[in-house]
């Protein structure tokens, strides 16, 4: 990861001097069509540990330079997770060991596009430069899981199903000599919302944007970049390692939507 990180960040630096050649030719604005000053957009984001979704709006300065305005919701996942089951409980659910929280992180912030390639009359490619920054609210949700707890009956074994948060110093995936249980599966889908934590942070994100429309008032873009987001008091996501509270990421996105006056 650490590599396509740095190659993307080399790719940023070389093509951003394009940015400076692009605005030499600002003064041409007029000799390229009817400038449409609004546009909105959503996209779907997928990134090096998860997903997510987001939308923009923002105002054309010029042909040349974009000033937007995002918002977006992203899982972020441990690098080192690995789906498991219970292979002695019939049915079980899938369940990732040692993960004690999901994390989400909603963003909101601010930044700019600036032009690096015009795209030719009859169609084509646009590419543009952009730069991002603002604040993240990061959500950590809490892991349930079901646990069987064991009792014997002479020669025959019964289980009961509990569900109950995650704990690393009583839940394992073999029978515990303390407890004489272990981990079932993974609990329902919407356990833990009830014990969210909110740790603040920031982010921030550059790389390109390649819009590829048809028309001049929809957008259709792709983007690949690189983003950043910093959680000055930490969040644990999996048992036994030390809280995060830095990650960086390389990411690529579909958007799709319109502009407008």
């Amino acid at each position: 990861m650490k590599q396509t990180v740095l190659a993307i960040l080399v790719f940023c630096f070389l093509c951003g001097q394009g940015v400076v050649r692009a605005q030499e030719y600002e003064s041409d604005t007029t000799s390229l069509g009817i400038l449409l000053t609004k546009e909105k957009a959503f996209h779907i984001n997928m990134h090096t540990l998860g997903y997510g979704l987001g939308y923009r709006i923002g105002r054309n300065i010029s042909y040349y330079k974009n000033r937007m305005y995002e918002i977006d919701l992203i899982e972020m996942k441990a690098p080192n997770q690995v789906k498991t089951y219970n292979p002695r409980i019939p049915r079980s659910k899938s369940y990732i060991y040692g993960k004690l929280n999901y994390l989400y992180m909603l963003r909101a912030g601010c930044g700019k596009q600036h032009l690096v390639n015009r795209k030719p009359y009859w169609g084509g490619v646009e590419v543009r430069f952009f730069y991002y920054g603002g604040l993240t609210a990061a959500f950590e949700r809490p892991v349930y899981l079901y646990i069987a707890y064991y009792t014997s009956i002479g020669d025959i074994v019964y289980y009961d199903l509990k569900l109950e948060r995650y704990d690393p110093e009583r839940h394992f995936t073999y029978v515990s000599t303390d407890e004489n249980c272990d981990i079932a599966g993974g609990g329902p889908i919407l356990s833990g919302f009830d014990k969210i934590k909110i740790r603040p942070g920031a982010y921030t994100r550059l790389g390109f944007n390649f819009e590829f429309s048809k028309y001049n008032n929809l957008i259709r873009a792709l983007e690949i970049g690189v983003m950043v987001d910093v959680l000055p008091f930490g969040t644990e996501i999996m048992a036994f390692k030390d809280p995060s509270w830095f990650f960086i990421n390389g990411y690529f996105s579909f958007h799709f939507g319109k502009r407008y006056n």
